[in-house]
């Protein structure tokens, strides 16, 4: 029976290794207490389970005894034989205990979207799953799985995770989509009927924009996480640029109503002629010019592999969106409908680099064409920019 210490800042893992029976357990407990007595500023203690194989009730009594010492607690990873212990003996109601995840094979499955922090792949007819980036934590998954029912239960219309599983070293979710396909696929396939695709897209926006995050809600501000991520990538762009790009975001008037912010073709599933959301990593509150200006960046002026990353031809997929906006506009004076088109595309300028703090595992030569393409978007326009976020105030909500 072998246990390993692993410490950072004052969070700290045991990971057990073997069977913890009565014949080990007292070296085990005497190692443990000796290693923890070496980092006595522990706040949190985490027992890895991963590679335990048999532990007795001896073993149970280390458990209980470290769960008392330590409020934050937990056990993960745990495996079948040894979780069963656990769950019959109680444990499971008084502490936190997670089991070890199911290994999943995407091998031979269809990449049916690529983005910023995963990549989704259909398994069968009826699942997908979203294959998040290496180095991506299981908080980072599951939270992306409490903003999905969060969201769900205020009304948008988004699948639900039923697990979360391990592909290799990275971490997935599966869904359950029952002969849904892309609306990107949906509008390749047949684009003869863009327009009726393109109005169920924007009835897709007005049904979020409709919806007000109420106060306490566990959903983040759009305003603040554009802001954080635009001081994340001060690596790649000059300060002077970094300022502009959060004075645009400043403008945006506050708002608290449901946004996706990621709402391109690829994440919409069309079901039974009705569009369902996946990839909810970044569903947020705030103004609907954020969520509007986000989807211009990645249906008009996406920077990288629009085919690839959209699902069909720049192309085609501008036309869409075209179709799309005026179908969310529809109804309003035409000077109106102008400066909110303006506003848009102001504030996916903003979005055009911003993405880039999605990940740290980027291509240098992606990097390298954003940081080439910001002076001829946004540097060199900076007074029409600027003048254009004077109008934010009029885009006003009922």
């Amino acid at each position: 029976m072998v246990v390993d210490f692993k410490k950072e800042n004052d969070n700290a893992t045991l990971v057990f290794e073997g069977r913890l029976d009565t014949v080990t357990s007292y070296q085990v407990s005497t190692d443990i207490e000796r290693l923890l007595a070496s980092a006595p500023d522990i706040s949190r203690l985490t027992c890895d389970m991963s590679q335990l194989d048999y532990i007795s009730s001896s073993g149970l009594r280390i458990l209980l005894k470290l769960a008392k010492r330590y409020k934050d607690f937990c056990i993960i990873e745990v495996q079948p034989r040894v979780y069963d212990v656990l769950n019959t003996t109680g444990f499971t109601k008084i502490m936190h205990v997670e089991r070890a995840l199911r290994q999943f094979s995407i091998e031979g499955c269809e990449v049916i979207g690529v983005g910023g922090v995963g990549t989704v792949y259909r398994i069968d007819g009826d699942t997908i799953i979203k294959v998040f980036c290496e180095g991506t934590t299981i908080d980072e998954v599951r939270r992306e799985i409490t903003m999905s029912k969060e969201a769900f239960v205020m009304g948008m219309p988004t699948a639900i995770s039923f697990d979360i599983v391990r592909v290799g070293s990275q971490y997935g979710l599966v869904y359950e989509l029952l002969q849904a396909d892309t609306l990107s696929a949906c509008v390749k396939r047949e684009p003869a009927r863009i327009n009726e695709f393109a109005k169920k897209y924007a009835d897709l926006f007005h049904q979020l924009h409709v919806i007000e995050v109420p106060n306490g809600s566990s959903v983040p501000s759009a305003k603040v996480r554009e802001q954080q991520q635009i001081r994340y990538i001060r690596r790649y762009f000059p300060q002077k640029s970094i300022d502009l790009m959060l004075r645009i975001v400043d403008n945006i008037p506050e708002a608290n109503r449901l946004l996706h912010l990621d709402l391109q073709t690829k994440n919409a599933m069309v079901q039974d002629g009705q569009l369902m959301l996946i990839d909810m990593g970044e569903v947020s509150y705030g103004h609907p010019m954020f969520d509007l200006g986000h989807a211009y960046s990645s249906m008009v002026t996406l920077i990288g592999d629009y085919n690839a990353i959209i699902g069909m031809p720049r192309e085609l997929g501008m036309s869409f969106w075209s179709h799309a906006i005026n179908y969310y506009l529809e109804g309003l004076p035409p000077d109106v409908v102008k400066q909110r088109k303006a506003q848009i595309e102001v504030v996916s300028c903003v979005r055009n680099f911003s993405w880039l703090a999605l990940s740290d595992s980027f291509p240098q030569d992606l990097i390298n064409e954003c940081k080439n393409l910001f002076d001829e978007r946004v540097g060199c326009r900076q007074d029409y920019i600027l003048d254009v976020c004077k109008t934010f105030r009029d885009w006003t909500l009922d």
